[in-house]
């Protein structure tokens, strides 16, 4: 028994360590590091609450984008819903100075999932792929955002100060709107490992032909996907305005491309079937570290892009040699059974 044990901590440390979530908390942890050893003030409590503000609503969208790319699609509208979200809260604030605030949430998680049951009975219905049906909606409907907005601008003076507090103020020093990321992260996180319904979408993005076979309910199941990234871009559209304060018909403009490059280079693979919501929040919050550590470095944030896409590319890329690399493991394993 004593024997063996050295061995069995070796290899909880080896699954401890190879696991994408450590290693990208590792990354982030360097970046955080190496950055406040050139510019201490980036440890500042307040920097450190604007960093994990600046990531909350990323974080958010990458649980509903998670979902839908772990089933073999994509979700590109996420942006335009959050926007449109956003200011039909808004608009709702102007128009009904005491409308209850939790109301407000879910006023904004209602627009996001009508937009996510079109978006699903589009793909699932019509079987277009995911990729051309969002990237429609994603047009249109920041074309009805124009339209509905039409030149108008909810001011911070529209807004209840709770409502808006939910964006600022902060619990043990902590941001209320980061805790709130944290704990959906953490509850559909257990979500998708402990029910049925969650892990068939696993199964569908492994392989559908078979996960159909074996009697689960494929198209179902991603409609409610689309559904579900629906009304959680619309729930975080209301948050970005209690962050923000103020929304315009350009509210979350290309953010469905840094949440895809933030869950795909947290682990989730493009081509579906694996990956993790922590992962996924863990490549958003890393994402936004480089961000904010460019800024506290001086560095132009033209960099920022850049570095999201060769970050997007090498995931990938990894990805790819990871599933080619099983593959063939898998093969050799099967031959080798065969001439036993």
């Amino acid at each position: 028994m004593i024997a063996t044990a050295p061995g069995r901590w070796r290899h909880l440390a080896k699954v401890f360590f190879g696991a994408r979530e450590v290693s990208i908390l590792i990354v982030v942890l360097a970046v955080f590091g190496l950055t406040t050893a050139y510019n201490t003030s980036f440890a500042d409590v307040l920097s450190v609450q604007q960093l994990l503000v600046g990531a909350s609503v990323m974080m958010i969208l990458a649980v509903g984008e998670t979902m839908v790319i772990i089933t073999r699609n994509v979700d590109l509208s996420i942006g335009s819903v959050l926007g449109i979200s956003a200011y039909a809260v808004g608009d709702i604030f102007l128009h009904n100075p005491h409308f209850p605030v939790i109301l407000g949430f879910v006023a904004g998680a209602g627009v996001g999932m009508l937009c996510g049951v079109v978006n699903g009975a589009i793909v699932v219905v019509a079987r277009v792929p995911s990729l051309v049906v969002t990237l429609g909606t994603l047009y249109a409907i920041r074309g009805l955002d124009a339209i509905f907005v039409n030149g108008i601008q909810i001011n911070p003076s529209s807004i209840p100060n709770s409502f808006l507090a939910v964006g600022y103020e902060t619990i043990l020093g902590v941001p209320w709107i980061f805790i709130i990321a944290a704990i959906l992260v953490l509850l559909v996180g257990y979500v998708m490992r402990a029910f049925r319904p969650a892990r068939d979408l696993y199964a569908i993005g492994s392989d559908p032909d078979a996960a159909v076979l074996a009697g689960v309910p494929a198209r179902r199941r991603v409609f409610f996907t689309f559904v579900l990234s629906g009304t959680i871009a619309g729930f975080a559209g209301g948050l970005w305005l209690s962050e923000f304060a103020t929304v315009s018909s350009v509210a979350g403009l290309g953010y469905e491309l840094l949440v895809i490059a933030g869950v795909v280079v947290g682990g989730v693979a493009i081509f579906g079937g694996s990956g993790t919501v922590l992962g996924a929040a863990l490549g958003v919050i890393l994402l936004n570290t480089i961000n904010q550590a460019l800024v506290a470095l001086r560095i132009s944030s033209f960099w920022d892009e850049a570095l999201a896409g060769a970050l997007l590319i090498t995931a990938i890329a990894f990805d790819r040699y990871v599933f080619l690399r099983r593959e063939r493991a898998n093969r050799a394993r099967i031959a080798a059974h065969a001439t036993a």
